[in-house]
């Protein structure tokens, strides 16, 4: 299956013509012709039907059927996270993230962070692009970058954790999760944490929690969080 996402489908819809960039793909790349089927997803977990009735190198237009709805993970994962200095790593994390079926990220705003600035748009479309390849239904909310106090007067009903390198009392992330828990995680930049920053976490009611003996990147860190929720409930 190759996936197209537009957030503009909803189950009435009956016509539809792709994006410019999109089209020349389907038309170029694809070598579609009128007649022949793409599978397209608004990201809210339906599957849509398009078959060609009009084709160019610029212009694709479609004829819409709802196929299904697919129902969300049983658990969520959100992971709020310092975007690291270089932007690849950050992009990274966003891309095996979204693959590994991440329901929300947040970029944070720390004491010690390396960036203040984020693209969002950039963002969207790398987690857009993870998303259909990895073939799946429900896009990850992106949120815009927020400052680290901000975050904690979130309401927030998950399991709350907060993962730092201090030598402080906590028990491994894998030992505190269970299957089908929906769970929100804390992960700092590259300087970790500030003491304070976590002394408020925990006020707040996060748990702390270590990611292994070793010193993780940021991005790693993330990633292997994504990685053990995806695992613990496979």
């Amino acid at each position: 299956m190759q996936l197209f996402y537009n957030s503009q489908l909803n189950k009435g819809s009956t016509i539809f013509t792709l994006d410019r960039e999109e089209s020349k793909h389907v038309f170029k790349v694809l070598r579609k012709k009128i007649g022949d089927d793409i599978s397209i997803t608004d990201g809210r977990g339906n599957l849509y039907n398009g078959n060609i009735n009009h084709i160019t190198s610029n212009r694709c237009d479609l004829d819409i059927n709802f196929v299904k709805a697919t129902p969300p993970l049983s658990y969520q994962l959100h992971i709020a996270i310092a975007p690291t200095k270089m932007n690849d790593r950050m992009e990274w994390f966003l891309e095996k993230a979204t693959e590994m079926g991440i329901s929300r990220i947040t970029p944070i705003l720390c004491d010690h962070s390396e960036r203040n600035k984020i693209n969002l748009e950039r963002f969207n479309r790398i987690i857009v692009s993870a998303m259909k390849q990895s073939l799946q239904f429900h896009k990850p909310l992106l949120d815009e970058l927020t400052n680290f106090d901000d975050f904690l007067k979130m309401k927030i009903t998950a399991k709350k954790y907060i993962a730092h390198c201090e030598e402080l009392d906590k028990i491994h992330l894998k030992n505190s999760i269970k299957a089908e828990e929906s769970t929100v995680i804390l992960i700092g930049p590259e300087g970790d944490f500030s003491i304070q920053e976590i002394e408020k976490a925990l006020l707040q009611e996060f748990k702390p929690v270590s990611l292994g003996k070793t010193r993780l990147r940021t991005e790693t860190a993330g990633i292997y969080t994504a990685a053990l929720l995806n695992m613990i409930n496979s």
